[in-house]
C-alpha cells in the first residue's frame, strides 16, 4: 500500500513539474508583463540571453511603476522558427514587438537585429 501512495506522489509530482509549451503570443504577455513589473527571474526565464541583456539594460532606465501592467496583444506572425508579436501596454499606451525564436523547444523573446523588419 505504502508503494503506491509513494509511486502515486511521485507521479502526480513529474505530470506537474513538466514544462508548458507556451504560444509566442502567451510568451510576449509574460515577458512585457515582467519587464514593466522589472521581475528579472521571469524575464530571464522567457528571453534569449541576448534578449535578456538589452531588455535589462532598457529596463535599468525606466522609473519604478506600482500601477498594475495589462498586456494587450495586438497581433502575431509565425514563421517556422521566428515569431513576431505586436502588444501594446497599460504602462505608457504604445506599442511594441516583440522578436521571438525557439530556443530548446520553447518560445523566447530575442533582440532583433539593427535593421532587421517584422512582418508589420
Amino acid at each position: 500500500m505504502k508503494k503506491i501512495v509513494v509511486f502515486s506522489l511521485v507521479l502526480l509530482f513529474l505530470s506537474c513539474s513538466e514544462n508548458k509549451n507556451m504560444s509566442p503570443s502567451e510568451t510576449a504577455k509574460v515577458v512585457a508583463k515582467s519587464f514593466f513589473s522589472k521581475n528579472e527571474s521571469v524575464l530571464k526565464k522567457h528571453t534569449t540571453s541576448e534578449g535578456y541583456a538589452s531588455l535589462l539594460t532598457v529596463q535599468n532606465m525606466m522609473p519604478d511603476s506600482d500601477k498594475e501592467i495589462k498586456v494587450e496583444i495586438l497581433d502575431e506572425a509565425i514563421d517556422k522558427e521566428i515569431a513576431w508579436v505586436k502588444y501594446s501596454t497599460t504602462y505608457d499606451g504604445k506599442s511594441g514587438i516583440f522578436k521571438l525564436i525557439k530556443e530548446n523547444d520553447q518560445w523566447k523573446v530575442t533582440n532583433k537585429g539593427p535593421r532587421e523588419k517584422g512582418p508589420f
